[in-house]
């Protein structure tokens, strides 16, 4: 049996710049850390005795024969590229639910490919593992996917992340004074609506021309400048630059956001937001904003329906918990 924990992220600034379709003409650039909410997976060799082959537990409960009866997409197309035989186990748990903006979809694939090459004796690098989580979602699975997420959930920590047409480098913030201000100071709302990121991400994709390369552009610059304020400036501007980006961002991306969106974070500006975001593709899921601690009290209080995630910035990407025998 092996277990694997892998932790959801939060994207601050540059999300769109990590797009293949857009780094590997321009290059990219985001603002991210993963926190300490987790995907768990825990896998197993299945004993021959059973009359189904491999048992999968995630939103469904699915005992089948072979793999080409497994419904869910991605666990189907990993046992397949890893030409797995014997019968698994396989069951999925997350701190977080799913379709949220939280890299849930990117986090699964790490953290199960992370137990397959456990199980399999292969034992890959972080690189290495990015790298193969990265080129599973887009070419395999030909989903509408960047690549911010499966770096940042293999790595951890807060980070620059950088693309480019060949490399992408990991930059680590190290301003722990900074960082535990901006920790303090966020607040991890759920809107409670559930949407399709990569059919959202479609949509985003198929804009990056050249008419938009200013705007991305402008985003990645963001990028820049939330990394200097990091390092050596007032963290409140930080959460200015969370409202500068938000608005700009509904501007060349219409479909990031609707009625409920809009209205939850007015509600958070009223009480005393600088700034906020809505987390991955957009269209719903969880939202974060910047706001002081007797703000947070007041919103929280005035607030009740409101489902808050309190959170701590997490240093660790994917790992292996827990290991006992081989496939």
């Amino acid at each position: 049996m092996i277990i694997s924990k892998t932790p959801y992220r939060i994207s601050f600034f540059g999300g769109g710049s990590d797009y293949p379709e857009w780094y590997k003409k321009f290059n990219g650039s985001v603002l991210s850390t993963t926190i300490d909410k987790h995907i768990y997976i825990t896998c197993r060799h299945l004993p021959n005795f059973f009359d189904h082959k491999y048992r999968i537990t995630w939103s469904k409960l699915e005992t089948v024969k072979n793999i080409e009866q497994i419904q869910h997409k991605a666990v189907k197309a990993l046992l397949k590229k890893f030409k797995i035989k014997n019968g698994l186990e396989i069951h999925y748990d997350g701190d977080l639910p799913a379709r949220s903006g939280m890299g849930s979809s990117s986090g699964f694939v790490v953290g199960l490919s992370n137990i397959l090459f456990n199980f399999t004796n292969k034992k890959k690098s972080k690189e290495q593992l990015s790298k193969f989580t990265r080129n599973f979602e887009q070419k395999i699975l030909k989903e509408t996917v960047g690549s911010q997420d499966q770096t940042a959930t293999v790595y951890g920590g807060f980070n620059r992340i950088n693309f480019n047409k060949k490399k992408i480098s990991i930059k680590r913030i190290k301003n722990k004074k900074n960082l535990l201000k901006l920790n303090k100071n966020l607040v991890l709302v759920y809107s409670k609506i559930q949407r399709n990121a990569p059919e959202i991400a479609k949509k985003y994709v198929t804009s990056l021309t050249n008419e938009k390369k200013n705007s991305i552009l402008k985003l990645i610059r963001h990028v820049e400048i939330g990394e200097k304020i990091l390092n050596s400036g007032n963290i409140d501007d930080f959460g200015r630059l969370l409202d500068e980006t938000w608005h700009y961002k509904k501007e060349i991306n219409k479909n990031i956001t609707n009625n409920k969106i809009d209205e939850m974070y007015i509600e958070a500006k009223k009480h005393g937001a600088l700034g906020g975001k809505l987390l991955g593709a957009g269209g719903g899921g969880f939202l974060v904003f910047y706001m002081g601690e007797n703000e947070k009290i007041s919103f929280l209080k005035k607030n009740k329906n409101i489902v808050h995630v309190p959170f701590k910035f997490s240093d660790l990407g994917s790992e292996i918990i827990f290991k006992k025998g081989n496939i």
